[in-house]
């Protein structure tokens, strides 16, 4: 059993996925590189490996339980343990996403891959959790995922624009996290959401404000809260996200 901390990073191949890993293995983390894409995984994890991180790669598709569950094999025959889960991976669906225009088959691929997904993958990690001193896992959320923003009562409220695919994904992703908080209350695994903020990334054509690296800061921040750290709550940069 491997005596460093070991994390997973789901999505980890581009963008804050990437730069969510660079940040965990400048501590002397081994890395887990989760990307479903064989030659863009494994680049990614050359680019690591050059950057001094202890990086390997994890295949794995979100959504599906075969790869899942081979992931999590291949983690416990590789390190026997998982410390911290990055669940990083998501997609932003297909446009239009206006309410009156959306395709549904849009919203159920959406909540497949950013709702399901986690579930499916955190479940699947959770017996190797389990075996650390002090488990950690963060779920990428995103403002737009706030109904108090979202509904524009909030004094800094930024709403975002109108997309019925991907923003009530991430609140449903928030809801679940609360969900898995009240389970796991009274164990060492702390679980909680983690907002970017808007960052330049081809889920949004790149039109973010904020680098890669600057998006990453806030999920580096929630793998490594103490024992006595918050759990089933929402951050960004500034502090507490509302609901």
């Amino acid at each position: 059993m491997s005596e460093r901390t070991i994390a997973l990073v789901t999505g980890a191949n581009k963008g804050i996925g990437q730069e969510i890993a660079v940040g965990l293995g400048a501590l002397g983390w081994s890395v887990g590189v989760g990307a479903r894409d064989d030659r863009r995984r494994e680049a990614a994890v050359e680019h690591l490996r050059a950057a001094g991180v202890d990086a390997f790669g994890v295949a794995l598709d979100v959504t599906d339980d075969a790869s899942v569950s081979a992931a999590a094999r291949f983690i416990e025959e590789r390190a026997g343990r998982l410390d911290v889960l990055v669940n990083n991976a998501g997609i932003s669906g297909e446009m239009p996403q206006e309410p009156t225009r959306i395709d549904p088959a849009t919203i159920r691929t959406v909540v497949e891959t950013n709702v399901i997904g986690v579930v499916r993958v955190t479940n699947a990690m959770l017996p190797l959790l389990r075996r650390s001193a002090s488990p950690r896992i963060v779920n990428m959320s995103s403002s737009l995922g706030s109904l108090t923003r979202q509904s524009g009562t909030a004094a800094e409220a930024n709403a975002g624009p109108v997309i019925a695919a991907y923003a009530p994904s991430k609140t449903f992703l928030n809801a679940v996290t609360l969900q898995y908080a009240r389970e796991l209350s009274g164990t060492n695994i702390l679980i909680n959401m983690a907002c970017p903020g808007y960052v330049a990334t081809d889920l949004n054509g790149f039109h973010g404000v904020r680098t890669p690296e600057q998006g990453a800061a806030i999920a580096i921040e929630l793998a490594t809260l103490p024992d006595d750290g918050p759990t089933g709550t929402f951050f960004e940069d500034a502090g507490v996200v509302p609901w």
